[in-house]
This record gives structure tokens, C-alpha cells and sequence, in this order.
């Protein structure tokens, strides 16, 4: 799938704590022209409307490369993520659930930025439990630019600075609670959603005028270089601009927040596919990029950790 000319990215030189905004364009990592200097995602996405038109006239040629530049996670770290469930019509009927016959107010579930977010190339960390059934999830994600309430839906794409792609894991095996007290408290979304390192994002932000129409975009999961999850943001539910305008009546968004938009069918979870140590997964999104993790074993680790 195809790569966006250029997106914004967070690396380093050998010091993760020594982290800055750059520019990534055909593979190459440049520094960010002088505007963005000094500054943290954050606080570009803090000054989007004042950056934004900086970052239209871009001219990568006057951006020298940075030599041993190393990708983190774009936003370190995002003060929200809020994931949509069960937003595809086609993953609705592989999990077994009948297409609504109308219009569906969404709901959505957090992952916990600092110990779920994690970047291109780093590991996806299974946890040593038995029987855990650890699944994969592509999806489209919204990075908000602007502190907002109540956002109409006729405006709620004004509010995107840009898209990048989020692989929402998922615990599977934790979602149905053995001896629930009761019914309505019978889903685990703690455990099922929240686990550490469950949260591949990045590999950059693309800003949001470099996709036409984040509601035809094609989407798609491989694991092992086998495709599961090939699919287009056209099968949605409930459209992006609802969700956005939906997630900023239940909580205020504020730049750097992250929306997931939901999976497409083709995850595990049907078929009894799970993934394990050594595997490796790659989430593409057309004209946003690719995010590859690798797939590891939790070591043994002392609760003072």
C-alpha cells in the first residue's frame, strides 16, 4: 500500500530519552524545518493551526537527513486513546452478531497510553498466561488537533490534525468474566483491551489534507507475510466524523488524542488463530503507511519492577 509523500515522526540518535519531532519522506528521516524545533508531538499538535500552514509549504529538500535516526512511537505519549468497538459490518458477522437495522451510537473503550503505546519495530510482549489468546486488529486513527466538546458532526474532520495507524490487540481469553455477579458486568474491557505494549501506533501522522477521504481508505493486517485483515474504512458502521463528533460528547479531546475507528473482519478470534513469540505483524493503511511489530514472550518480571 502506498506511503504518504511525507509524515511527521518522533525519533532519536541512540537516546530514547532524547527524543525530537522529525520529517519521514521515502524511507529518509529529516530534521524538522526550524518552526518545529525544540518541540515535543505534543506541542506541535498544541500549536496545530499555527503550524499547520508552516508545514503545507514544506519543502523537504531544504531538510537535512538524520544520520542513525531511530522511530518511536509518533506521540509519546498521547493523553487519550479511545478505541471504537465493533465498527465494521463485516467483523460484525464473523464474530456473529446480525447487521443493525439502523443507525448505531457508538462506544468506545480506552487503552492506557504510557504502558500500551508502543512504536514501529518494537516488540508486541505476550503475557506468560495460560491459554491467552492474544489477536491482532488494523485500524485508521484520528489524531486530534484541537481541544473540543460537543463537536458537531458537519465539523468534527476539522478538529483531525492528521491519521496514523494503530494495531488495537486484544486479549481475547479476558473478555467474558467467569462469575460475573452479574449480566451487564460480564465483559472485562481492563483485561481484555488494556495489556502492556497492546497498542502498536505510528509509524508516523500523517496531516489530515493528505488524505482525501479518510472514508474510502483500504486497510490491511498480514502476520507471517500472510494477509488477514484486507479490507476498506467504506464497510464502517458508524462514519469517522460521528465518532469524532460521539467521543467529544462523552470526554473533552484535546490535541494528541488518539480515536481508533474501528477493525475490519479477519481477526483471529474466529478461526482460533492467535499470535505467538517470533511472529511478525504488519498494519497498512493506503497513504498513511505500514506498522510493523515483532511478536516476543514476556520474561518473568518482579511486581517492584
Amino acid at each position: 500500500m502506498r506511503e504518504a509523500p511525507w509524515m511527521l515522526v518522533t525519533h532519536h540518535q541512540g537516546d530514547a530519552a532524547k527524543s525530537e519531532v522529525g520529517i519521514r519522506a521515502g524511507g529518509v528521516i529529516r530534521r524538522a524545518p526550524d518552526e518545529l524545533a525544540g518541540r515535543t508531538m505534543l506541542e506541535v499538535l498544541g500549536e496545530w493551526d499555527t503550524l499547520a500552514p508552516v508545514l503545507r509549504g514544506l519543502d523537504l529538500d531544504r531538510l537535512a537527513p538524520v544520520e542513525g535516526a531511530v522511530l518511536l512511537a509518533p506521540l509519546l505519549y498521547p493523553p487519550k486513546v479511545l478505541c471504537a468497538g465493533a465498527n465494521y459490518y463485516a467483523h460484525l458477522a464473523e464474530m456473529g452478531v446480525d447487521r443493525p437495522p439502523g443507525p448505531v451510537e457508538p462506544y468506545f473503550f480506552f487503552k492506557p497510553p504510557t504502558t500500551s503505546v508502543v512504536g514501529p519495530g518494537e516488540a508486541i510482549v505476550l503475557p506468560p498466561r495460560a491459554g491467552r489468546k492474544i489477536d491482532w486488529e488494523v485500524e485508521l486513527a484520528a489524531v486530534i488537533g484541537r481541544r473540543c466538546v460537543d463537536v458537531p458532526v458537519e465539523h468534527a474532520l476539522d478538529v483531525v490534525a492528521g491519521w496514523t495507524i494503530v494495531n488495537d490487540v486484544s486479549s481475547r481469553d479476558l473478555l467474558d468474566r467467569a462469575g460475573a455477579i452479574a449480566p451487564p458486568f460480564g465483559h472485562d474491557w481492563v483485561g481484555a483491551k488494556a495489556g502492556d505494549t497492546f497498542c502498536p501506533t505510528g509509524p508516523g501522522i500523517v496531516p489530515s489534507w493528505m488524505v482525501d477521504d479518510p472514508q474510502r481508505v483500504a486497510l490491511r493486517l498480514s502476520v507471517n507475510g500472510v494477509v488477514k485483515q484486507d479490507s476498506s474504512t467504506t464497510d464502517m458502521v458508524t462514519p469517522i466524523d460521528q465518532l469524532i463528533a460521539a467521543a467529544s460528547r462523552a470526554v473533552t479531546l484535546e490535541p494528541g488524542d488518539v480515536i481508533a475507528t474501528g477493525t475490519p473482519a479477519g481477526v483471529g478470534f474466529p478461526r482460533g488463530e492467535f499470535l505467538a513469540p517470533g511472529d511478525e505483524t504488519l498494519a497498512e493503511v493506503d497513504g498513511v503507511g505500514a506498522l510493523h511489530n515483532p511478536v516476543t514472550e514476556r520474561e518473568d518480571r518482579s511486581w517492584a519492577r
